[in-house]
């Protein structure tokens, strides 16, 4: 299906006048026609003014109004006749229908915003929802619900995206796909479940994201402008067909799911002790190290192998413990 977009004059304003203006003649010429109790009516006048007061109605439903960035797709008698898309006050055919298949359709995104009229009916406010079927061509921002997915190690985490969209070919979005909000929403979830399965949720030894055969240091947490960028294309992919353009696609929620999160946890934390203490050790054997070379090249004093080795274990004691050392006075010889 290609779109065809109609290139109406605005003749709006036009025509609602001259429907106002026949249904106003058309009750003078009933009042006046209808006089016939004194011989001055005129039955040819009463009946034409009572034909146009019945039908002077009809052009009104053709009456379409378009605020910026939105369009109107019009089928007639089911064939598809056009799009409108200039913002403006339009008369097209009264009998043409407007056609926007995910008019009722909900989903957590900006554009979706319930609107609700509140009716008095014996007293009761009764809420009637209004259904607008033209199509928004304004840039939305889809948030679906966290999803838990297995990473290519096979951990389950729960991670969320928001996909930003919008609609670049009407006839495309109405006529290719049976609903083309939920048909978005679904492929973004199987996009991202796709997507999702190559990556380990943390850099993981031995595992290639890119499929180049070799091992990287792609992660969920680390890559995430890849991994993004990953899903943007998967889900443009999908929804080419429904008209629809991806804008920009960014994970908003990305964590291990609750029943391995606390394992999880203590094993980030037993890292990033192992990692402390490295560091703590190498900058230790460094402060002995220069230590001794000080001591040899002032000659301040003269240890055997067996003292230095004792002066080694004590200032490694002291310097890698996690505790302040306690002092110890030698009021003895060291020998």
């Amino acid at each position: 299906m290609k779109e065809k977009v109609l290139n109406n004059k605005k003749h709006g304003m036009a025509v609602l006048m001259l429907v106002i203006l026949l249904g106003v003649l058309s009750v003078i010429g009933v009042v006046f026609g209808g006089i016939i109790l004194d011989g001055g009516g005129n039955p040819t006048l009463f009946v034409i003014s009572l034909i146009v007061l019945c039908l002077f109605w009809l052009p009104i439903p053709g009456l379409k109004v378009l605020k910026p960035q939105e369009a109107l797709v019009l089928t007639l008698f089911g064939k598809y006749v056009g799009t409108i898309k200039d913002a403006g006050f339009y008369f097209v055919n009264p009998f043409c229908t407007a056609v926007n298949p995910a008019a009722k359709t909900k989903l957590n995104q900006s554009s979706d915003v319930q609107q609700v009229s509140l009716l008095n009916v014996n007293g009761a406010n009764t809420s009637v929802e209004i259904v607008d079927k033209k199509l928004s061509l304004k840039i939305m921002t889809l948030n679906n619900a966290r999803q838990k997915i297995n990473d290519c190690l096979g951990n389950p985490v729960e991670i969320g995206i928001a996909v930003t969209w919008k609609i670049v070919d009407t006839a495309k979005a109405v006529f290719n796909v049976d609903n083309y909000k939920e048909f978005l929403s679904l492929q973004c979830d199987s996009a991202l479940r796709n997507v999702v399965r190559i990556y380990p949720y943390d850099v993981a030894p031995n595992v290639d994201t890119t499929g180049d055969g070799q091992a990287d240091e792609g992660s969920l947490r680390g890559s995430s402008e890849v991994v993004a960028e990953r899903i943007k294309n998967e889900i443009q992919a999908r929804v080419f067909e429904a008209g629809i353009e991806i804008i920009e696609a960014r994970i908003t929620y990305l964590a291990y799911a609750p029943e391995i999160a606390a394992v999880m946890l203590q094993r980030q934390q037993a890292s990033a002790i192992i990692d402390a203490r490295r560091m703590i050790v190498d900058g230790a054997v460094g402060m002995v190290e220069m230590a001794l070379e000080r001591l040899n090249e002032k000659g301040m004093v003269q240890l055997d192998e067996e003292r230095k080795a004792a002066m080694v274990s004590n200032l490694l004691v002291v310097l890698c413990g996690n505790k302040d050392a306690q002092p110890v006075v030698n009021s003895g010889s060291l020998y």
